[in-house]
């Protein structure tokens, strides 16, 4: 199974700690185009990465290509909503995002404790929509599954 999740922390305790153990991931995707061409963080990343889970650092014009090679047992993060509507728009097929997090920032508004969305934000999750994907909005898979449209749109 590929999850996707949005998350601007990316790689953190919930993901490692909390999804890649309930996905039983073997691989961890970060598609981001500054986190790709970043070697420091990616190394400081890396530490916090199982040995048994491969780690990779995609631009979102590489990622098609890199999901094709790593099977189904995948966690593919991205840092705001408009990464993952990039990668939709790329032909990414994304039946479910996770928004996980979402930090508040002026302009935006406080939907959950963890997510706060901006005007963007909230276009680019309608036009994922339209490719018929749904949205679970949970820290980690714990949490019960909230139902997402009354809160997104």
């Amino acid at each position: 199974m590929t999850w996707f999740r949005v998350d601007n922390r990316l790689v953190h305790g919930q993901v490692i700690e909390g999804w890649l153990p309930h996905l039983a991931a073997k691989h961890l995707v970060v598609a981001n185009d500054a986190f790709a061409s970043d070697l420091l963080r990616q190394q400081i990343a890396e530490l916090a990465v199982p040995e048994d889970v491969d780690i990779h650092f995609v631009t979102l014009d590489d990622l098609v290509r890199v999901l094709e090679s790593c099977g189904s047992s995948c966690l593919v993060l991205f840092e705001d909503c408009r990464d993952a509507r990039r990668a939709c728009d790329a032909g990414v097929a994304m039946e479910t995002l996770n928004i996980g997090n979402l930090h508040y920032a002026p302009g935006k508004t406080q939907l959950l404790p963890h997510i706060a969305v901006s005007e963007e934000d909230r276009e680019d999750l309608r036009r994922m929509k339209e490719r018929s994907v749904s949205f679970d909005l949970r820290r980690v898979p714990t949490e019960h599954v909230r139902a997402a449209d009354e809160q997104l749109f």
